[in-house]
């Protein structure tokens, strides 16, 4: 069995469960006797969390295109420098709920921020780091945002973006995944959330030969 330290992300739309994957993952890696830190995005550090507040909560044109994207980048460099590298140096695997790969699809395909601009950014702040392996967990936007209506939170501003958007997202996380298909699997998240659980642990054993 592989012990190096990977770095695993899920992405994926408003209601895909990526939380719920994430400490399913993490739970399942814990048992093989691997160290595990799950974190997210924005957030994963103080400073970065601090950020969170400002990119998730309010109305949708709080911020415009240009600010919230280096709102986004600011959280992710405070975030890998404080809490991702440091754990994998000392031998941690990382599962993270989302990483750039959603800044290409909701500040670039849903918000009109230009993909060179984010490459650019991504460039300055990452310099090449990237996950190891990423889940997109995908479902139809209509089943998807059903899931939300029973949130209660204030986290939910990306929520209150039309359908549109969101259509928008689902469309640029398939896009990624033909993009990138050699670190990317796309899991059905319309499955019940055991189901694809058991996608992702298959997925990541096959990987990484758990």
């Amino acid at each position: 069995m592989s012990k190096a330290p990977r770095f695993v992300t899920f992405e994926g739309g408003e209601g895909a469960g990526k939380s719920t994957q994430v400490a399913r993952l993490a739970a399942s890696l814990r048992a093989k006797a691997l160290d595990v830190i799950a974190t997210r995005e924005p957030g994963g550090s103080p400073g970065a969390e601090e950020i969170r507040k400002l990119v998730v909560s309010g109305e949708p044109g709080r911020w415009d295109m240009l600010t919230e994207t280096l709102l986004v980048f600011a959280a992710r460099a405070d975030h890998v420098t404080h809490t991702i590298k440091p754990a994998l140096a000392q031998g941690s695997w990382v599962v993270c709920d989302r990483f750039t790969d959603s800044t290409y699809a909701y500040q670039g395909a849903g918000r009109g921020m230009a993909r060179e601009t984010i490459r650019r950014m991504e460039a300055l702040v990452l310099h090449g780091f990237k996950p190891d392996l990423t889940f997109i967990l995908d479902m139809p936007v209509e089943a998807a945002m059903a899931r939300t209506l029973d949130r209660t939170h204030s986290e939910n501003r990306f929520e209150k973006f039309d359908s549109e958007f969101h259509e928008r997202l689902r469309r640029s996380f398939l896009d990624i995944a033909r993009r990138d298909h050699g670190r990317c699997v796309v899991i059905d998240a319309a499955a019940d959330a055991e189901t694809v659980a058991g996608a992702v642990w298959n997925a990541v054993a096959k990987r990484f030969k758990l």
